[in-house]
């Protein structure tokens, strides 16, 4: 099951409050500029910052690419002030 696409027009990056990438085949939402991945439990995003992982650079990179690959998009537009 598919997050409620409400729910990721408002969800963000406990950290940087920045938008995510939700993979939905992967089960996860991830901010690339942390390289900080958010996983999804029973169709509910663990948004907390201690039980995120830290993927390294080639994981990184994989997930980028799919997600620059499949047209998946940030859950929403950062505000530019």
């Amino acid at each position: 099951m598919s997050l409620d696409s409400r729910l990721l027009e408002i969800l963000a990056c406990p950290e940087d409050k920045g938008p995510l990438l939700y993979f939905e085949s992967e089960g996860s939402l991830y901010n690339p500029r942390l390289m900080r991945r958010y996983r999804i439990e029973n169709d509910i995003p663990v948004m907390l910052i201690d039980e995120a992982e830290t993927v390294d650079e080639a994981e990184h990179r994989r997930l980028v690419d799919k997600a620059s690959g499949e047209g998946i998009d940030f859950t929403f537009a950062p505000d530019n002030g």
